[in-house]
């Protein structure tokens, strides 16, 4: 019988994820032990707002808490706490660590497991598939439409973006997203890990187009690894 493998994942927001969590098991099945933690576990809504909220001159996070409820953090707010769930998740035996996030972060480490960022191993995945193509770029927050499209300029694209949270659904905003997307791209990805299948459906739906859900290809290069 094959060894069951752990497989830690963090989220910028609170475990477990019942949003991103189904995903990873559809492709990983039972080849994989899930270790789920939070940088925001066990902190109140206030909590955050309080300590974690961005300035003007942040790199802009969003994500979900258990309540469902979503919020709004600084990247180098919160960079120390994620290491030290990495290194947590490490200690318990973790030889490949997750972190469910499709932003940027530099510096983050490991001392002997892998460390799975998806901006590192989606984004040359992702820029291989659209080159050539007008792409379209679903992110949760308006304020983050500027860093991130400089992270797909990084990799040669000249992407169009348009916002829409998953974690606080409006279907007004929503559909605004997918009329300026449909006139101005070929293809579309979700660049957040916190967009799920409905909202791909959605998307594709209401623009006619193919759509690209990161957690769902995160989880297929994932399932090739272990």
């Amino acid at each position: 019988m094959a060894e069951v493998k752990k497989l830690g994942t963090v989220t910028i927001g609170q475990a477990p994820r019942p949003d991103v969590t189904p995903i990873l098991e559809r492709h990983l099945g039972d080849r994989v032990e899930l270790l789920q933690v939070g940088v925001l576990d066990g902190m109140t809504k206030q909590e955050i707002a309080a300590s974690l909220s961005p300035d003007p001159e942040h790199y802009v996070l969003t994500s979900r808490l258990a309540s469902g409820d979503a919020v709004v953090m600084a990247r180098e707010k919160i960079a120390p706490v994620l290491q030290q769930k990495i290194d947590w998740l490490e200690e318990l035996g973790c030889r490949q660590i997750l972190v469910l996030c499709t932003g940027v972060f530099d510096g983050l480490t490991t001392n002997n497991a892998r460390l799975l960022e998806p901006d590192e191993l989606l984004a040359p995945i992702v820029a291989a598939m659209v080159r050539g193509m007008r792409f379209g770029v679903l992110v949760p927050l308006a304020e983050q439409q500027e860093a991130l499209a400089e992270k797909w300029r990084h990799r040669g694209l000249d992407p169009f973006i348009a916002a829409a949270s998953p974690y606080d659904f409006r279907e007004k905003q929503a559909l605004a997203a997918c009329a300026q997307l449909k006139d101005q791209a070929d293809i579309v990805l979700l660049d957040c890990m916190g967009y799920t299948e409905a909202m791909r459906t959605f998307v594709a739906r209401h623009t006619g187009l193919p759509v690209i859900l990161s957690n769902a290809l995160m989880a297929k290069v994932i399932s090739e690894m272990i």
